[in-house]
């Protein structure tokens, strides 16, 4: 295997999907945010911080930067997306994240899933920094991906 980005030169380019066929697209990600015993019981209790209702606007943030991910990452294509959905789980101390993008086109979702998470991580991190520094992001993985025809 050899990384698609790379010219025959090895210099960094967008790859050219032309001639591929649109398909309908899917992929899931997935992340979990850390939190101290007391913080976790804090906000499972409460969601609501100084800053606003954490779960909704992270879940606002989330939408938004999968939808901006061809302008976060270099490379990525822009695409028209059909859905982008954030969801959250508390599994004891964790807060975990769930993002899935869906479009037709002639290339996949993973990025703008994977950036989905990624954003709405960073804005729990962000709405919930004032009641712990011990607050950990990790586990963002690609759960799944999906392509059928149009």
């Amino acid at each position: 295997m050899k990384p698609t980005h790379l010219d025959r030169d090895g210099k960094a380019r967008m790859v050219d999907v032309s001639g591929k066929p649109p398909l309908r697209r899917r992929a899931v990600a997935e992340g979990k945010v850390h939190f101290p015993p007391p913080v976790a019981t804090t906000l499972r209790d409460d969601p609501i911080t100084a800053k606003g209702d954490l779960l909704a606007v992270a879940r606002i943030a989330g939408i938004q930067g999968g939808k901006k991910c061809s302008e976060l990452i270099p490379l990525c294509h822009p695409l028209p997306l059909s859905h982008i959905g954030v969801d959250f789980a508390w599994e004891g101390d964790t807060l975990c994240i769930t993002a899935e993008a869906t479009t037709t086109a002639n290339t996949g979702v993973e990025m703008e899933a994977l950036t989905a998470v990624s954003i709405a991580a960073l804005t729990v991190y962000d709405m919930a920094k004032a009641l712990s520094r011990e607050i950990s992001i990790g586990g963002i993985s690609l759960g799944e991906k999906t392509k059928e025809s149009v």
